[in-house]
């Protein structure tokens, strides 16, 4: 893969969020985004030992918890 080859998923153009941000984003306590991000339950970017989310990616991991019937 050289400088110019960029898969799909690699797109950055959104702020990275933190565990706090998330929280309030899914209604949950930061300590539960940590926790989750450490048993690889909810998709995240390790940067040392910062942990940071992408927005777009939680919003697809939300639409994948979803359980019951679907509209649609």
């Amino acid at each position: 893969m050289t400088d110019t080859d960029v898969s799909p998923d690699c797109d950055f153009s959104g702020r990275l969020l933190t565990a706090a941000e998330v929280g309030e984003f899914l209604q949950v306590n930061p300590r539960w985004v940590l926790g989750a991000a450490r048993r690889n339950a909810i998709p995240h970017i390790r940067l040392g030992r910062y942990v940071r989310f992408r927005r777009v990616d939680l919003e697809a991991w939300l639409l994948e918890q979803r359980r019951g019937p679907r509209e649609g």
